[in-house]
């Protein structure tokens, strides 16, 4: 990895090392008092940090590496000393993490801050409007859901604990409690309506609802791949119907939708430049205007998940039987989607390796170590013709992804026909055949096809019970891998804290 890479993850290591949630009260804009007892904070302030943080799910690193790079969907291999970083990413995607990994760890806080944060807004004493309060419990709600989703339960201080108070531990049932209420029907009508936002909105808590029913089971600790509730599988259809009756829509143009330009696939995007989309794969001889430096050459995927796509699968030039979401390699500039083969500039010049060796990305790797410049596909989805070497922001709810969540509800619940229905329509769109039967198997398989990297693969297989299976550069398959660990030193200054089961 580059050196300025380094220096941001050293900052990010010593901005987050505290786990003591009272050190985190540092980031709230709190109100004071001559009497010293919490009277409110400034609700508009601590409003903007809470969206600060939420946008820091967009970085390469934290929470998006344990939701991504755990997955069959992305790993990092490491070149020479390239990417080596201590075995932090290898670990990862080899399921051999412990309690002291420093992406847990960050995670953990930056998570559990924010939920801090929010409980000082959402607190009586905090003066807000009906809309502040609204916004304050939706972003709760979506913190505490990627809580309990990597680690299965959660901290809680209420606002005016002193210092001296170990925050307690809200069981799974107390967590997914705390959900259902954050997303009221009150809290959903005190939301605004419109498009696509980097703030709270109606569409974005409907379609939170629906991912909130759609994992309800396994929140509750329930068993990978087991079936949920019918009723809650009737929530996730209503709630995705909401979302619709909001305006929201498919786009015909897969790619374009990265583009920070306004589309109606778009419902909750993250206020953070989509750099590290563009930048952790490719190779350092690929720049383009703004970024001279090229690419930083990590994060690839496997010549499996590649397979998952229609096409062939020995080409990905432009014409070669491929769906769209598969995207293409030309001759004249940087390719969109799966990088594999020759790759080529601007000019249309076939571009070289540092050693001057064809720069060909190869399918397969020799192993997470060991490797040359060139091994791995790489994953192009955000791109620098849209929006710059730097776009503007990420998406973190897509409609897609909602179109996709209303036909596995349907799927489970039995009503196959119906869901075959909604997936060959969007494959239709997506320049794909249609499929002639859909089982759990095929409706993971389009969720990989339709959201690759975009922030839920991981939960998506632990839903579907394929989390602890073996797939390319990864053998562990232990069980408990489906949460995360408390990191250690949380676990050592919080005595209510209970590791999870195999750490």
């Amino acid at each position: 990895m580059n050196k300025s890479k380094l220096l941001l993850i050293g900052l990010s290591v010593v901005a987050f090392a505290c786990t003591d949630l009272e050190v985190e009260e540092l980031d709230s804009v709190v109100i004071d008092s001559p009497s010293g007892e919490f009277i409110g904070v400034d609700a508009e302030g601590n409003l903007s940090d809470s969206y600060n943080n939420i946008a820091n799910l967009g970085g390469q690193d934290n929470t998006y590496a344990l939701m991504e790079v755990s997955s069959d969907e992305l790993l990092v291999p490491t070149r020479g000393t390239d990417w080596g970083d201590n075995g932090i990413w290898r670990t990862l995607h080899q399921h051999t993490w412990d309690a002291t990994h420093q992406h847990v760890l960050t995670a953990w806080n930056d998570r559990n801050a924010a939920v801090f944060t929010l409980n000082q807004i959402i607190a009586p004493e905090t003066e807000k409007t009906d809309q502040q309060l609204a916004e304050a419990k939706f972003l709760r709600a979506l913190n505490v859901f990627i809580i309990m989703d990597l680690w299965g339960q959660l901290p809680f201080r209420e606002p005016n604990d002193g210092v001296e108070v170990n925050p307690t531990v809200l069981t799974r049932e107390e967590a997914v409690a705390l959900i259902e209420e954050d997303l009221s029907d009150e809290t959903i009508a005190n939301l605004p309506s419109g498009e696509s936002s980097s703030k709270a909105s109606k569409a974005a808590a409907h379609f939170l609802r629906a991912k909130f029913y759609l994992n309800k089971h396994i929140l509750l600790g329930a068993d990978p791949g087991s079936d949920p509730a019918d009723a809650d599988m009737d929530k996730v259809i209503a709630a995705v119907d909401a979302v619709t009756n909001e305006g929201f829509a498919l786009e015909d143009d897969y790619f374009q939708i990265f583009d920070p330009a306004p589309d109606s696939e778009s419902i909750f995007t993250l206020n953070r430049d989509a750099g590290s989309r563009i930048w952790n794969g490719l190779h350092y001889n690929m720049p383009y205007e703004g970024n001279d430096g090229g690419g930083w050459n990590g994060f690839t995927t496997t010549a499996e998940f590649y397979s998952l796509f229609e096409g062939d699968d020995n080409s990905n030039a432009p014409g070669s039987n491929q769906e769209i979401r598969r995207g293409y390699v030309p001759t004249d500039g940087y390719g969109y989607g799966f990088l594999v083969g020759q790759q080529y500039g601007y000019d249309g010049e076939a571009l070289k390796t540092r050693s001057g060796a064809p720069l060909i990305f190869t399918e397969e790797l020799p192993a997470l170590t060991g490797n040359g410049e060139a091994t791995g596909i790489r994953i192009l989805k955000y791109h620098p013709e849209n929006g710059g070497s730097f776009p503007s922001s990420q998406i973190l709810f897509r409609y897609a992804d909602a179109v996709l969540m209303k036909a596995e509800a349907h799927l489970r619940k039995g009503d196959g026909t119906i869901a075959l229905t909604i997936v060959n329509d969007l494959r239709a769109i997506r320049g794909a055949s249609a499929l002639a039967s859909l089982d759990l198997n095929e409706m993971l398989d389009e969720r990989g096809r339709e959201m690759y990297t975009e922030f839920w693969r991981r939960q998506d297989q632990i839903r579907f019970g394929t989390f602890t299976e073996q797939w390319p550069y990864k053998e562990n398959t232990e069980e408990f891998r489906v949460l995360f660990p408390i990191p250690s030193l949380a676990i050592s200054t919080n005595p209510n804290l209970e590791q999870n089961d195999g750490y």
